[in-house]
């Protein structure tokens, strides 16, 4: 398992994270939401997910990894 915090522009409220966090157990990873520091902590196997297949699916969302 690996475990990386993303910095994600664009999270303002709940929904914003309900959002990311979906589309993170979509794909089978467990995300958790800082909105404060614009950040996103994911944890996911690194032998089904990319690291790439995890920021595309935040950007998908309509967020920015940056």
């Amino acid at each position: 398992m690996a475990t990386v915090t993303l910095n994600v522009e664009g999270m303002s409220c709940g929904h914003c994270v309900n959002s990311v966090e979906g589309a993170m157990k979509q794909l089978g990873a467990t995300g958790q939401v800082d909105l404060a520091n614009k950040q996103v902590t994911v944890t996911y196997d690194e032998s089904q997910i990319t690291l790439d297949a995890v920021k595309e699916a935040i950007e998908d969302q309509g967020y920015d990894v940056v």
